[in-house]
């Protein structure tokens, strides 16, 4: 599903921000991409998404080569990708539901169809109550469902998240594991960036681990 052959990304300068990663993951997987701020997580995730260009080597998603990609491609490539960023990014003069609805109505779904799917999802992470509300009136964690609700209303073929429980407390990361999980469970490739190791001995899958860039271990663990 995403496969990596000796990529590199250097922004100039001495250090590149990835190094030489060949990496294989599986359609269906769940994997945590660990490793001390600047290891590359980041970076490594953009490239999936085609924010990011590679420096050096090759990244078929979906068995599409995206970095040969032509720019009009990306937003095609990026159908099938949610992304949940640590920010929420986050439509502020939007509602709820505009800021949901938005990735279908860039897809040209029908108008019942955006609502009845918008719902759901909203439904899913337990916030359909909060529809014309506007984010700022919302708490961090419920800013986060909301993001997670616009990355899963897709039905996403592959689910980025960025530390998508950076700025919240344990109670909240864990509704939002389980919103992962049942992604997964329902056939979503999951990538989820974070350096909360309590997160991948809760919830055991595989972790890759990042340093300075470069893939330093790449674990499987089998609990579930």
């Amino acid at each position: 599903m995403i496969q990596l052959f000796n990529v590199t990304k250097s922004y100039g300068g001495e250090s590149a921000a990835v190094k030489d990663l060949t990496i294989q993951i599986p359609k269906g997987d769940f994997v945590y991409v660990t490793g001390a701020s600047g290891a590359g997580k980041t970076t490594f995730l953009r490239m999936l998404y085609a924010a990011e260009k590679p420096t050096k080597g090759q990244i078929l998603v979906n068995n599409q080569n995206i970095t040969r990609i032509r720019s009009s491609q990306i937003p095609y490539l990026r159908r099938k990708i949610g992304v949940v960023f640590q920010d929420f990014k986050l439509l502020q003069s939007r509602t709820v539901y505009e800021n949901v609805a938005f990735a279908l109505e860039a897809q040209g779904k029908k108008r019942y169809e955006v609502s009845k799917k918008v719902y759901q999802a909203l439904k899913e992470v337990g916030l359909e109550h909060r529809l014309q509300r506007k984010p700022l009136e919302l708490s961090g964690g419920e800013q986060q469902r909301i993001a997670i609700a616009r990355a899963l209303v897709v039905d996403p073929l592959i689910l980025l998240a960025d530390e998508p429980s950076g700025n919240l407390d344990m109670e909240v990361t864990l509704d939002i594991m389980e919103l992962f999980k049942k992604a997964n469970a329902r056939g979503t490739t999951v990538l989820l960036a974070t350096h909360d190791h309590s997160l991948h001995q809760r919830f055991p899958r595989r972790v890759i681990t990042l340093e300075k860039g470069k893939l330093i271990t790449d674990q499987q663990s089998h609990h579930s």
